[in-house]
């Protein structure tokens, strides 16, 4: 939901604590400032959200008992609350990653712990039908701890909406499929052993890419082929200040709305690193670090104006609120003491 002056969020969130399940709240663009947070719907770990670009439908992970899968969600007008269509699951853990593609025909979870990635095609009313297509990864990375297996932690569709690309924490892998000829694998990219890529995302012309490890907390700019799905690895940043010396994970990464500017989430250092995009070779220049005042800064959302982020403390069940400079990229934090429990995905409502 949006007006001039208000915009509605969604939070996703793990259920072992004090949390019920997916959280709204309404962003005043106005006076910058967070509020109304709500109990939206009531499920098991809905940990990651994707909200449709009409802001009529939301699909989020679920756990029943001892099964795991995605629930779809319509959005009723002039409401922040979900109203259930339907879910599909299947036994073992709950998938980490939902994502849809832009025409709404697939819905896509990635599984950390079954070593697979499930294409459930989309119903006419937006309800999603069984799993039509498995994807299982094989393989493993430098680190016999976190990288024994595969360990799927996202899936999306490249600009041209040609391919699936799935990024593989457990074998330091970026896999792409051809979408239109029945998931086929096309190609793959081994990142730097012992990295963990986490999340990618794709600058606005289409051509560059940047994916952020968990494991060396770094982020990687690639290049991306049209004509046959591949990435190239262009250049490797450290989202670290030079004299951090603790123990850090990264996690989430987003562009600005113009795609100038960078930002990557830190698990340890507790901050989201801003980097500036060079407008001629793409590849990256560490400018600040913004400390999210609190503990694991698990994601992270940027306003559909450009204005705000809001980062979400897994670790000490708030929100942050942060201005963005036009002109430099960076921020400064306007909020902190939102209190939501357990959060660990932001999405806003499309305008």
């Amino acid at each position: 939901m949006y007006t001039k002056d208000k915009i509605t969020g969604y939070i996703g969130t793990y259920t072992d604590g004090e949390s019920e399940g997916i959280y709204s709240f309404s962003l005043d663009l106005k006076n910058g400032k967070i509020g109304e947070v709500e109990l939206a719907a009531k499920l098991d770990n809905p940990t990651y959200l994707h909200i449709t670009k009409d802001n009529k439908n939301l699909y989020s992970v679920i756990k029943i008992d001892q099964a795991g899968g995605i629930a779809a969600f319509s959005i009723p007008n002039e409401s922040k609350n979900l109203e259930l269509l339907n879910y599909q699951v299947s036994e073992g853990k709950p998938p980490c990653h939902v994502n849809v593609d832009p025409e709404h025909h697939y819905v896509f979870s990635s599984n950390f712990h079954t070593q697979k990635v499930e294409v459930f095609p989309v119903k006419n009313d937006m309800s999603i039908g069984e799993a039509s297509i498995t994807l299982f990864h094989e393989g493993h990375g430098l680190h016999k701890d976190t990288q024994e297996k595969p360990h799927l932690h996202f899936a999306g569709v490249t600009p041209d909406e040609q391919y699936l690309y799935v990024v593989d924490l457990g074998s330091d892998q970026v896999i792409t499929y051809d979408i239109k000829n029945n998931f086929e694998k096309k190609s793959s990219l081994a990142i730097k052993p012992g990295s963990g890529p986490r999340h990618l995302k794709f600058h606005a012309n289409g051509k560059f890419a940047y994916l952020i490890n968990e494991l060396s907390s770094e982020v990687t700019v690639l290049k991306y082929n049209s004509q046959d799905g591949s990435f190239k690895e262009i250049q490797y940043i450290s989202t670290l200040p030079k004299d951090f010396n603790g123990k850090n994970t990264c996690s989430a990464i987003h562009l600005s709305h113009d795609s100038r500017f960078v930002y990557a989430g830190n698990r340890g250092h507790d901050s989201i690193a801003v980097f500036s995009i060079h407008p001629e070779t793409f590849e990256l220049t560490l400018i600040s670090h913004a400390s999210t005042a609190g503990s694991g800064p698990r994601d992270f959302a940027l306003d559909p104006t450009g204005t705000f982020i809001v980062a979400s403390n897994q670790n000490t069940s708030n929100l942050v609120l942060f201005k963005i400079n036009q002109t430099s990229g960076e921020l400064t934090k306007i909020q902190d003491d939102i209190s939501v429990p357990n959060p660990v995905c932001v999405k806003f409502s499309h305008i």
